[in-house]
């Protein structure tokens, strides 16, 4: 039998806050611009006939650029992380130290 207690009091959904940390925003920061770099790269590559992917490729260049950004940020990076983050922490105000 349930308990009328329990079945009484409101559930609640659970709700999951994401990690806004100085040192993830700038790994996610660090991301989005070695995206955009690869973009770039992707969009001045000659590219044949022969290994084209034709449409289907240049629909999803962008995307392909996008994860290989994510890809070498969570990697070693392009050493850009490290300074963003002492950047945000200085523009709230605080120090490494005080989390």
């Amino acid at each position: 039998m349930a308990d009328p207690v329990l079945r009484s009091l409101p559930s609640r959904p659970v709700v999951q806050t994401p990690d806004r940390s100085p040192a993830k925003v700038a790994r996610e920061f660090e991301g989005v611009f070695a995206g955009q770099i690869t973009k770039i790269m992707l969009e001045t590559v000659e590219r044949g006939d022969e290994f084209s992917g034709g449409h289907g490729e240049e629909m999803f260049r962008g995307v392909l650029a996008e994860q290989l950004g994510n890809q070498i940020a969570k990697g070693r990076g392009l050493g850009i992380a490290s300074a963003v983050e002492a950047q945000i922490i200085r523009m709230q105000g605080g120090s490494r130290s005080a989390e």
